[in-house]
């Protein structure tokens, strides 16, 4: 399976070659036969591209041999409340509101103000009793982050 995770992401680092604004986010092959391909790009990605990258994808896949069994290829985006699993997600995200779920099981919400290589920093909103809130911004380096994600708002 991890050949044909290979042979895909090839793939789609090929069909993308001419679109700097998307990237891969993330290829699965489920053992369930689901071939799941998520892409993402800096303004978000039309269900078009995905479409395109379907096509393409699957065409190689079945020209080529390289799935020897029946599968089912998904590709899409990852969704607005899924973790972000690389760092140009992170940066597509400036400004917005993220929780971010540290390793020791500790959360902590803000708006997220820079990604560097090894940390990220957001504001956030401290608020002690008694005093007025105030806004705090906090370095947290990457190796300390579990999950991280944008924060739906509906106001």
């Amino acid at each position: 399976m991890q050949n044909v995770e290979k042979r895909v992401i090839e793939l789609v680092q090929e069909k993308l070659a001419d679109r700097d604004d998307l990237f891969i986010v993330s290829v699965k092959f489920h053992p369930n036969s689901v071939l799941e391909v998520l892409l993402d790009g800096d303004q978000g990605i039309s269900i078009d591209d995905c479409v395109q990258v379907s096509k393409f994808v699957g065409f190689q896949l079945e020209e080529e041999g390289t799935v020897e069994k029946a599968y089912r290829l998904e590709v899409s985006s990852p969704g607005l409340d899924a973790n972000f699993v690389n760092q140009r997600q992170y940066e597509k995200n400036i400004g917005r509101n993220v929780q971010v779920k540290l390793n020791d099981g500790t959360k902590t919400e803000g708006t997220l103000l820079a990604v560097e290589d090894a940390q990220i920093t957001i504001e956030e909103t401290i608020k002690e009793k008694g005093k007025k809130a105030e806004q705090v911004a906090r370095i947290i380096p990457f190796e300390q982050i579990k999950a991280t994600k944008v924060l739906i708002s509906f106001k």
